[in-house]
């Protein structure tokens, strides 16, 4: 993963997904059992179409002239054109090392665990050391992966946002709250909260704006137009005034939410895919970030770049503000977390843990701990006095795109490719984590550090952004084969 590849593509073609219709899935379904262990496979696809022709389920699309193959049944994408004994997965994809993934002569997608001498259908998951926190609540009602979540302030239930086209609200417990919104405008990979929690806008894969009534669960007017390209992120101004949008088109774009129209001319970004857009907490200014060039630029309210600020060696995924909107924090498929000077873009802190690409960051409403989630498939809880990972990762089944905390400060929710919400106690993980400092300290014979009464966190807000957009994905995996470790 280096610098000078991501500069070299910046003027490279970027194309559409090129969707393909599934055929003959009952016969692909048929399947009871994936090919064993050591089977060797001619190279002739026996799905209907056979070599010339995509396995059911599967869609290609392009990028940095590079044509990628995605299976939809698990939202993974390879180079490698989908063809019986060919693996298909690049290094650090699945979270077992010694597994692979393959494709049946029928177009299904396997794996093959090298440790066990096995093949199955499922995708290998991590083994949750004895003792780990649990999630309190899996939330599940989703039917494909999930792209965005953020929080309603005053009932704390969560929104969320999914590659199957619709948005849902849950309570903390997992009880659905009404019906799903449908805008028909494909996936939804965004959302924002107003800040008294009356209207979400959301954005979608068709490029358009949808404002949302939450009371009547309903849309409010035309979707907006104007992108030309999928809608990654979106953020409210802190006076509600106005809303900004990124897209895979390479531009922000700023509206009026009562009119739906743009108020400015859309600035053009250096950053390829515009992946995270951020106001400051004192709405004279907001950040930004993408998938091409590894910086941050700090805009003024107006459009003017103020610092373009660089230390980032891959795509810069997610963007947070400081409280009192001194620093910035962001998260990279570089593995880290990085905090910034605003005012002049000095690098002050690097965060090191994760193991794979950080794809979603978000702050306590105290401001003390920020939260990130990786496709490593963990979320973590970073202590921002100590600069230290809190307690231990946070497990997921499969690799989480978002992450967002409740305006309680009670609870993490997380989500992403297994379609499923999960809710963590964040007082849970915090407490322990304290515990187990009493207890190293009285290890090494020494005082124990006087116990830190947690006061409830004040309402003062929270919010998640969508951060993993296919991009990410296969632009990491080209590198990677590039530059295998």
């Amino acid at each position: 993963m280096l610098y000078e590849e991501a500069e070299a593509n910046k003027s490279t073609k970027r194309g559409e997904a090129l969707l393909h219709s599934p055929t003959n899935i009952a016969h692909r379904m048929s399947e009871k059992e994936p090919p064993p262990y050591g089977a060797q496979h001619r190279q002739d696809a026996l799905w209907e179409g056979g070599n010339g022709e995509l396995p059911p389920l599967w869609h290609q699309f392009e990028t940095s002239d590079v044509i990628y193959y995605q299976d939809d049944t698990f939202t993974m994408a390879s180079s490698k054109r989908p063809l019986p004994g060919v693996r298909l997965d690049y290094r650090g994809q699945l979270v077992d090392p010694e597994c692979e993934w393959h494709i049946s002569p029928l177009g299904r997608s396997y794996f093959v665990n090298h440790n066990t001498q096995t093949t199955s259908w499922r995708k290998p998951k991590p083994g949750r050391p004895a003792g780990s926190l649990t999630p309190e609540h899996i939330i599940e009602g989703h039917s494909r992966c999930i792209w965005s979540l953020a929080y309603l302030k005053a009932s704390c239930n969560v929104m969320s946002t999914s590659e199957d086209g619709s948005i849902r609200q849950w309570k903390r417990d997992g009880e659905p709250v009404g019906k799903s919104w449908d805008g028909d405008g494909g996936a939804v990979q965004s959302i924002a909260v107003h800040l008294d929690d009356t209207v979400v806008v959301s954005g979608s894969v068709d490029g358009r704006l949808r404002l949302w009534d939450v009371k009547e669960g309903s849309m409010v007017g035309n979707p907006w137009e104007g992108h030309d390209d999928a809608v990654v992120c979106l953020d409210w101004s802190p006076n509600a005034m106005e809303i900004a949008s990124g897209s895979q088109d390479g531009t922000i774009r700023r509206w009026n939410p009562d009119t739906g129209r743009q108020i400015a001319p859309p600035i053009k970004t250096s950053h390829g895919w515009v992946e995270a857009v951020k106001y400051s907490p004192q709405g004279d200014k907001f950040i930004s970030s993408g998938d091409i060039d590894g910086a941050i630029c700090v805009w003024s309210r107006d459009g003017k770049l103020l610092i373009k600020i660089k230390g980032h060696n891959d795509i810069v995924s997610s963007l947070y503000w400081s409280k009192d909107g001194a620093h910035i924090f962001s998260g990279s498929f570089d593995y880290t977390i990085r905090k910034w000077r605003a005012i002049d873009g000095k690098e002050l802190v690097v965060l090191q843990g994760h193991t794979n690409g950080v794809t979603s960051l978000c702050l306590t409403p105290n401001g003390s701990h920020i939260v990130s989630a990786s496709d490593d498939y963990s979320v973590r809880i970073w202590d921002l006095k100590t600069n230290q990972q809190v307690g231990e990762p946070l497990l997921h089944d499969d690799q989480p795109s978002t992450v967002a905390i409740s305006p309680d400060g009670k609870s993490i929710a997380s989500a992403g490719l297994d379609k499923k919400i999960y809710v963590w106690s964040l007082e849970a993980a915090l407490e322990r984590h304290q515990n187990a400092d009493d207890d190293n300290a009285k290890l090494k014979g020494r005082p124990a550090q006087p116990r830190i009464v947690r006061q409830p966190i004040p309402n003062t807000g929270g919010s998640a952004k969508y951060i993993s957009s296919l991009i990410i994905q296969v632009v990491v995996q080209l590198r990677l084969q590039i530059h295998p470790f």
